[in-house]
């Protein structure tokens, strides 16, 4: 304990998350769920014993669990609840290769601050927020019109951790679950290390796009000064201790899980502290689709890969379709995982996978997320995959499920009939 008095909760509310606790571990403990693990682990160190089936239970999450049921009263005991009690129906209802791990985490709160300028959103007349997020159009003015007259006015940012309010957050935890479940640091502190959603903010798409012809030293200017930012943040937070595994089940990528034997590095030992090596990292550049392979070969790759390299595994990609550019991806010396997009070309990426990297594939949400529920075009489009990726460590991630059309059993079902295609195809 730290000596931080944390905020007491009632003991109704305290009986309800801890029994719910109980039920995680049991489940953890599971001939199913320990299987699962077993297979992750044969999957991303290339040894695949099955293909494995994903499917995301956010931003969908509240058809699935909705607040009525939950019983908590204090607002932070509702929202361990609602992650409890969300994660209990995924493994019981949905079904898929989803691990339960027994233990629940926390993180230090770390802020990277800006780069001196902010860009002004302009939101639509009919815009939404729905649970503090933006839903629907909006417009905005990127701060550096110029990019050699307004590069100055950019700036790195300033890191800082708020240690008591993490141990806060750790010592409530530990108080409510220490003794039913393990307490453990894990997380990170980006999504991406791609950097062009930052480009893009700060200077435009349709700018960026231009500087390729128009200002390419500009450019190629801004991608190293915001590397060099990417590189000091990891340096930083290596060298204050902030940085955890994420080896097991952790979300890395753009959706898949972390389990793996060859992190961290061989000479790295319990306690020490997490080095970048020791890691899984993703890097894409989604908002480069519209550009020729050689023009991201030029101005985004080479600072890419001055980033990921430092970091011991990568996965690559998202919703790009990266068939296109795959001859330059592949220079990633630490190159694990690659995302496989609806836009992809399946078979191409089958060949050029096989045996040496995973395939991560990602079906259209749409399939599950519209009006029609069409049964047979989900089993061929798994079935379609699986022939593609026949030689590969393949996993079919159903991602960004933004609603399940108000049918909750949408979701297992799509497990069902995934599964019903690998029965079919796999092992012919």
């Amino acid at each position: 304990m730290t000596g931080v008095s944390s905020p007491q909760i009632t003991t109704h509310d305290r009986q309800v998350l801890r029994d719910l606790a109980k039920e995680i571990r049991d489940i953890a403990h599971s001939d199913e769920n320990l299987e699962k693990k077993d297979a992750w682990y044969a999957h991303n160190d290339l040894k695949p014993r099955r293909p494995l089936v994903l499917i995301e239970s956010f931003p969908a999450t509240d058809e699935l669990v909705t607040d009525d049921i939950l019983s908590c009263r204090d607002d932070w005991a509702r929202k361990q609840e609602k992650h409890l009690r969300t994660t209990i129906y995924h493994f019981r209802n949905i079904r898929d290769d989803d691990v339960i791990e027994p233990y629940l985490t926390w993180n230090w709160h770390v802020s990277a601050g800006n780069y001196g300028v902010t860009s002004t959103r302009h939101d639509s007349d009919k815009i939404q927020r729905v649970d503090g997020k933006v839903v629907g159009s909006y417009s905005w003015e990127a701060p550096v019109k110029d990019l050699d007259a307004d590069f100055g006015k950019l700036k790195p940012r300033v890191f800082s951790v708020d240690r008591e309010s993490s141990l806060l957050e750790r010592d409530r935890l530990e108080d409510v679950f220490g003794d039913i479940l393990g307490v453990r640091q894990r997380g990170g502190y980006w999504w991406t290390t791609g950097m062009t959603i930052i480009a893009i903010d700060l200077i435009g798409l349709e700018n960026l796009m231009l500087a390729m012809y128009d200002n390419p030293a500009g450019l190629h200017r801004l991608m190293g000064f915001l590397r060099d930012d990417h590189i000091a943040f990891a340096e930083w937070l290596e060298k204050e201790g902030l940085l955890s595994l994420n080896n097991e089940n952790d979300y890395i990528g753009s959706g898949s899980r972390g389990y793996t034997r060859e992190l961290p590095q061989k000479d790295w030992k319990p306690g020490g502290k997490v080095r970048t090596r020791d890691c899984w990292v993703l890097s894409e550049s989604q908002e480069t689709v519209g550009v020729g392979p050689g023009q991201f070969e030029e101005f985004i790759f080479p600072y890419q890969k001055d980033v990921v390299e430092r970091f011991g595994l990568c996965y690559y990609g998202c919703c790009e379709p990266v068939h296109s550019r795959w001859h330059v991806i592949k220079k990633f010396s630490n190159l694990r995982s690659v995302s496989v997009s609806p836009w992809c070309d399946e078979e191409m990426m089958g060949e050029a996978l096989a045996g040496k990297y995973v395939y991560s594939r990602k079906p259209n949400p749409t399939l599950i997320s519209t009006d029609v529920f069409d049964e047979n075009a989900i089993r061929n489009d798994v079935a379609k995959t699986l022939r593609c990726a026949r030689k590969c460590s393949v996993e079919i991630v159903m991602k960004d499920v933004h609603t399940l059309a108000g049918d909750p059993m949408r979701a297992a079902r799509w497990v069902e009939l995934a599964r019903q295609a690998i029965d079919l195809e796999w092992g012919k």
